[in-house]
C-alpha cells in the first residue's frame, strides 16, 4: 500500500528494533519463576558441558561399580561432588559412525549426534539436517517461564565456514544445539555478547543500572504503540492485520518489561561488562561459566549448553606447557608423550568443571544451591579420540536435580546403549516424559528407579 503522506518507516523500523531486539529485552533483568511453576517445587536447571575428541579412558573410567567405585586421576577435581555424581559406562552414540559410502567425518558426526542422536545428512552445503537438540527441546517449555529460552556458549570461535570435516558442512562443528533437524543454533563465544544478552547495555549488573534500562525500554514502548495506534486508522485490511499480528509480539515483549520491573531490585554478584574475550583459555572458560550461573541465579534461562572446545580444535594449552596443538595430540598412536600431554589436558577440563560446581555449589537457590537444583551433564561423543571410537562414552551428571536424582554411584550399561536413553531418564525428571529420543531404545533401568 502506497501512502500519500510519508510515514516515517525507518524511524518505525528503528522503533521496532529498539523494542524488540531479544538480546535487549529479553536479558536485561532477572524474572523469577511464577508461583505456578514452582508449585510442585523448587525450580529445576539444566546444563551441559561438551569437551571435544575424547579423553583418555584409563585415567577416566572407574574400575569398580556402584557407590564404592573411586576417582580417576581425571575425575579427582570432582571429589567435593561425588556424593552427587553419576559415573555412566558403556553408552555410546553410534549415530555418529559412517554410514555406507560417507567416509570420514566423525568429529563432525560426534557434535551433531552429541544432544540430538540423530545422523547428520554428509553435505557442504545448506541442505542440513539432523534433528532437534535435547537443550532447546527443554528450553521450548522451560522459556514459558524466563526470558530466555535457553543460553548456547562456546570458547572457540563460531565464525568458521565452508567445509569443516571429510565432506560437511562447518555448520555441524560449530554447534551443538538444533532448533529443528533443519536449523543448527550458533553459539556465542565472545563474553561481552552474552553479558549484553543477559543484562542489556547496562556497565554492570548493579540493580539500579539495570532499572533505569528498563525504564528506557518502557519509554521507548509506550512511545511505539502510541506511534502504532496512530498507524492502525491509516492502513487496509490486509496491513492491519499483520500490525496486529505484530502487536501481539509487541504486548509479549511488555509483559517481559514488566516482569524486569518487578524483579529489577534482586541483588547479583558485580560483575562489570566484560571488555572482550580473556588472554587464556582458563579465564574465558571461567568467565563463561560465570554467565551461566548469572544466568540461573537470576533465573532468565534454566538451560545453558557449553561447548568447551569444537571437534578437531586446535588449540595450543600453552599455559599448560603444551606447544603442541590439542586435536593432533589426541591422534597420539600411543606415543606415551603425547597421551600424557592429552591427560593433562583432560585433567585442566575436568578442573574447569569444577569450578563452575564450586560457583554453583556456593549459590544459594531457595532452601538449597543452584546445584541441588540442577542437572548437568558433562562429557563427549567420542571415547577414543585416536580412532574416533563413538562408544563407551565419558559421561557424567552432576547436580540433584531437586531431589530426584541420586548420586555417589558409577553406572555400567551394556556395550552400545545409547546416550539417548539417559536423555529419556532426564525429560522424566524435568517433567517432560518422552516414549523416544533421537536413537533411544528405551529409559535405563538403574537410573529410573532413583
Amino acid at each position: 500500500m502506497i501512502f500519500k503522506k510519508a510515514i516515517p518507516r525507518r524511524a518505525f523500523l528503528r522503533g521496532i528494533g529498539a523494542t524488540l531486539s531479544l538480546p535487549l529485552l529479553e536479558a536485561m533483568v532477572p524474572a523469577f519463576a511464577s508461583s505456578l511453576d514452582t508449585q510442585n517445587g523448587p525450580v529445576v536447571r539444566l546444563a551441559f558441558a561438551y569437551v571435544p575428541n575424547g579423553v583418555i579412558m584409563e585415567k577416566w573410567t572407574p574400575t569398580a561399580e556402584g557407590a564404592g567405585f573411586e576417582l580417576t586421576p581425571t575425575l579427582q577435581p570432582l571429589a567435593p561432588f561425588r556424593d552427587r555424581m553419576l559415573v555412566f559406562s558403556g553408552l555410546a552414540h553410534n549415530t555418529g559412525l559412517a554410514y555406507e559410502g560417507e567416509g570420514a567425518g566423525d568429529h563432525a558426526r560426534a557434535s551433531a549426534v552429541f544432544l540430538t542422536g540423530v545422523h547428520p545428512k554428509k553435505t557442504e552445503g545448506f541442505d542440513l539436517h539432523s534433528g532437534i537438540s535435547l537443550d532447546q527441546l527443554v528450553g521450548k517449555e522451560f522459556g514459558k517461564h524466563t526470558q530466555l529460552s535457553s543460553l548456547e556458549l562456546a570458547i572457540d570461535t563460531t565464525e568458521v565456514v565452508g567445509t569443516c570435516d571429510n565432506g560437511y558442512s562447518c555448520a555441524y562443528s560449530n554447534t551443538l544445539c538444533w532448533r529443528s533437524a533443519t536449523t543448527p543454533v550458533p553459539m556465542e563465544n565472545q563474553p561481552r555478547a552474552v553479558f549484553e544478552r543477559l543484562f542489556g547495555d547496562s556497565e554492570s549488573t548493579d540493580p539500579s543500572v539495570r532499572l533505569n534500562r528498563i525504564q528506557e525500554d518502557r519509554s521507548i514502548l509506550d512511545s511505539l504503540m502510541e506511534g502504532v495506534a496512530r498507524m492502525l486508522t491509516r492502513l487496509g485490511p490486509s496491513d492491519r492485520s499483520k500490525l496486529t499480528e505484530y502487536l501481539d509480539a509487541v504486548h509479549d515483549v511488555e509483559r517481559r518489561i514488566q516482569m524486569a520491573e518487578e524483579q529489577s531490585a534482586r541483588e547479583l554478584p558485580r560483575l562489570d561488562r566484560p571488555a572482550g574475550v580473556p588472554a587464556t583459555f582458563d579465564e574465558h572458560a571461567k568467565l563463561m561459566f560465570d554467565l551461566q550461573v548469572l544466568a540461573f541465579q537470576s533465573d532468565l534461562t534454566r538451560v545453558a549448553t557449553f561447548m568447551m572446545g569444537q571437534e578437531q580444535t586446535t588449540r595450543v594449552y600453552r599455559e599448560l606447557g603444551i606447544a603442541d596443538a590439542y586435536h593432533p595430540l589426541t591422534h597420539h598412536q600411543h606415543d606415551p608423550k603425547k597421551i600424557a600431554q592429552v591427560e593433562r589436558i583432560d585433567l585442566f577440563h575436568t578442573k574447569l568443571f569444577a569450578y563452575f560446581l564450586e560457583k554453583m555449589q556456593a549459590t544459594r537457590d531457595g532452601d538449597g544451591t543452584l546445584l541441588d537444583h540442577s542437572v548437568i551433564v558433562y562429557g563427549s561423543a567420542l571415547s577414543d579420540g585416536n580412532m574416533h571410537v563413538h562408544n563407551d562414552l565419558p559421561i557424567l551428571l552432576v547436580g540433584g536435580a531437586a531431589g530426584k536424582i541420586k548420586g555417589g554411584r558409577h553406572l555400567r550399561y551394556p556395550q552400545d546403549t545409547p546416550t539417548t536413553n539417559l536423555y529419556l531418564n532426564l525429560l522424566d525428571k524435568l517433567g517432560m516424559p518422552l516414549e523416544a529420543f533421537g536413537d533411544s531404545t528405551g529409559k535405563l533401568d538403574l537410573l529410573s528407579a532413583v
